[in-house]
């Protein structure tokens, strides 16, 4: 590791406030993967549960869903657990949407359905799994105050028809307004704690100190609280998460200037086509139109 003190680190653009930012990848996973009632919290104020079916206890589970052949992908999620009544669930944090999200949130949730039955288990002893996704961008073509997004598998033409078993909900995090879900104050608070806690914030709201769970997740995130190494770690991980989105703007603008450059090109020849015509029809030999557009003599032969 770099020698890096202390006092530079804190220094850094992205940590200048009092808290570290709670989506980061190390913060994240210090407050909803080591915590139980913090994580179990966050599950039943964000998952569509019913009233009976609420979260009363949770245990961690690996992280790493590695497949059984070897050939397989293997992948990693944020936070993985199940509760007293076997069901799993999966939390991911998504700084920026991208085309494969979606998919990469799908064959993790598929692999924690498959990996629960041993060869010769019945198919009743399958369980629950659920994926609540948090992401940091705005990842869907919907209304601007609708962040909420809850998926499961419905009959096309009858939608409250649903085959339980899989369920995912993606909150998009800049939509986010406290007044849209007045009704869960948990839903209001974690969201805000995700939202308005930054490398930057100096005072945390007071609704937020005032509650025992999110003052213990503030708590987790406090600068001060924080090793060396986790510093570096947490400085390391923005720096990586700069030059992905550096990335991700370059690739986009490398392609819109291909789009341009292309479009330019068939401009260019469609032109030449138009000139060729008007030169074919006053009389105009081919070789001579083809030295002059540049279009092969075959093809002014066919305009």
């Amino acid at each position: 590791m770099e020698n890096i003190k202390v006092k530079e680190v804190k220094e850094n653009a992205c940590m200048s406030g009092k808290y570290l930012d709670p989506k980061a990848d190390l913060t994240f996973k210090l407050v909803f993967g080591e915590h139980p009632d913090l994580v179990m919290s966050l599950l039943n104020a964000l998952l569509p549960l019913a009233d009976d079916g609420q979260i009363t206890s949770v245990e961690y589970m690996t992280p790493e869903m590695v497949p059984e052949n070897p050939g397989k992908k293997d992948s990693v999620v944020d936070v993985r657990c199940i509760d007293e009544k076997g069901r799993q669930f999966i939390v991911e944090m998504q700084l920026y949407w991208n085309e494969f999200f979606q998919q990469r949130v799908l064959l993790n949730a598929s692999k924690a359905v498959v990996r629960q039955l041993n060869k010769g288990e019945d198919y009743n002893l399958i369980q629950p799994v659920y994926c609540l996704n948090l992401v940091n961008d705005v990842g869907f073509e919907s209304g601007p105050d609708e962040f909420y997004h809850d998926y499961a598998i419905v009959n096309v033409e009858h939608s409250d028809r649903i085959i339980e078993g899989l369920r995912f909900v993606f909150v998009e995090l800049p939509k986010f307004k406290p007044k849209s879900i007045p009704e869960k104050r948990m839903s209001v608070l974690w969201l805000r704690f995700l939202t308005e806690i930054s490398g930057n914030t100096e005072d945390a709201p007071a609704e937020l100190l005032e509650n025992e769970l999110t003052s213990k997740a503030l708590s987790i995130v406090e600068k001060s609280a924080m090793s060396e190494a986790q510093l570096y770690a947490y400085e390391k991980f923005w720096m990586g998460i700069t030059d992905e989105k550096g990335f991700l703007e370059a690739r986009y603008n490398k392609g819109r200037a291909k789009g341009r450059a292309e479009g330019r090109a068939e401009g260019k020849e469609e032109a030449n086509r138009d000139n060729a015509r008007k030169m074919k029809e006053l009389g105009m030999a081919a070789d001579v139109i083809s030295q002059v557009t540049g279009l092969p003599e075959e093809e002014i032969k066919n305009l």
